[in-house]
């Protein structure tokens, strides 16, 4: 069963910042294959809307003509780390996470008596730029969609993933609205939601024809992310629990059921593994989505 959209279905992704080669240009992109250190530019990605294109190249733009440097792994110094971006099938809005270190010189010294934990003044500054030259020019060439919220995430970790150690609210709001099977889902930057849309309908509705009747019977949705299958499912069951180990992920699925007008789920934080030996009941159906 084929995915509705072969061209520009995916609604997030994480580009890196760092250079093509070493000591080269600023690069904003993707790992080379094979490489843990390499960026390749990312000029026309056929998987994306063509607005995730438009976004990544102004911001290329901007931070080389400042000559902003990025995050080294080696030295764990510089700023710039990545560019999130998630967008909605349904609704067509954008969200636009700029993540950097707290400062442009940024090294972690145990014996450092300086707290680099604060964003200086010179750093917050040229966030607050970017924002506004991400605004104007996207204005000026045109999406397809509307920037609904443009964030700016800390993250002065080691690890060479996008980590939250502090969300700023640049401009408008902090989630998007995506729109699946008549419902609405709130999401955020962190939280997890099928990245193909259009693809999440059709997975869920040959999962919905699997399970057949559910009426009068209690479902377990387990790894439940957003609450996204607990949901479709609530309609035609007598009640549905969702069990997700990320705090933000269920605190979304809460008000998602809330904002769907939907009665019948319980969303539970903790670990799978755990949880289910303390609900003390046997379900009728689970449904899984585990992480890979």
């Amino acid at each position: 069963i084929p995915s509705p959209k072969y061209n520009a279905y995916r609604n997030k992704m994480e580009f890196s910042f760092g250079d093509e080669k070493k000591d080269g240009e600023l690069a904003l992109g993707m790992h080379k294959k094979g490489s843990r250190y390499d960026i390749v530019n990312v000029t026309d990605c056929k998987i994306v809307d063509s607005d995730f294109t438009k976004i990544l190249g102004l911001t290329l733009d901007f931070f080389k003509n400042r000559g902003t440097d990025y995050f080294h792994k080696n030295t764990h110094t510089g700023f710039l780390r990545h560019l999130l971006i998630r967008r909605s099938e349904y609704t067509k809005e954008l969200l636009i996470c700029l993540v950097t270190t707290s400062s442009f010189f940024f090294v972690e010294d145990p014996n450092s008596l300086i707290d680099k934990s604060e964003m200086g003044k010179a750093e917050i500054e040229l966030v607050m730029e970017w924002c506004s030259f991400i605004r104007d020019e996207t204005a000026k060439a045109g999406l397809n969609g509307s920037i609904e919220g443009i964030l700016h995430i800390k993250n002065d970790s080691y690890a060479d993933a996008v980590i939250n150690q502090g969300t700023t609210v640049l401009y408008g709001r902090d989630f998007i609205i995506e729109k699946l099977n008549g419902l609405d889902f709130k999401i955020t930057p962190f939280s997890f939601f099928q990245t193909n849309s259009e693809g999440a309908e059709v997975l869920y509705n040959i999962a919905e024809k699997y399970l057949g009747d559910t009426r009068g019977k209690t479902v377990f949705d387990l790894y439940s992310g957003t609450g996204t299958i607990a949901q479709l499912l609530a309609s035609a069951s007598e009640k549905v629990y969702g069990v997700e180990i990320v705090k933000e992920a269920v605190e979304a699925a809460i008000q998602n059921a809330e904002n769907n007008g939907i009665k019948n789920c319980e969303f539970i934080v903790g670990d799978v593994l755990k949880i289910v030996d303390t609900l003390g009941f046997k379900p009728d159906i689970i449904v899984l989505d585990p992480p890979r």
